[in-house]
């Protein structure tokens, strides 16, 4: 079994900062990629952030020089952290995980539950 559990959410005024935290548990062989998701109008949930096992990172062009996504390898844990937020970026946050359990395993996305981010005076 896997395990995301995520952390750092809150309430937080326009121009604020927030971190999230995701540490992914469990049975893990690889972790191929960590990102984080939101809804979005129109798609179940849009890609926010994500940090391949290469070092390679995508941002949503939405969050482009306000949102930084890093991630400890050894640790299996990712982190995004939040500069200038706007009230459009209220949302709940899932984090997400691609990885194999086994080295004979299919590659999987797993989730976590989510934590809300909430940007208002």
């Amino acid at each position: 079994q896997v395990q995301l559990a995520e952390s750092g959410g809150g309430l937080v005024q326009p121009g604020g900062s927030l971190r999230l935290s995701c540490a992914a548990s469990g049975i893990i062989f690889t972790i191929h990629a960590m990102g984080w998701h939101r809804p979005a109008p129109g798609e179940q949930r849009e890609l926010v952030a994500q940090t391949t096992i290469g070092g390679t990172t995508t941002y949503a062009d939405s969050v482009k020089g306000r949102f930084t996504i890093s991630r400890d390898n050894a640790k299996n844990t990712v982190l995004l952290q939040m500069n200038s937020l706007k009230p459009e970026d209220t949302a709940v946050y899932y984090c997400y995980a691609d990885l194999r359990t086994s080295g004979f395993a299919v590659r999987e996305n797993y989730w976590g539950q989510g934590t809300q981010v909430a940007v208002s005076s």
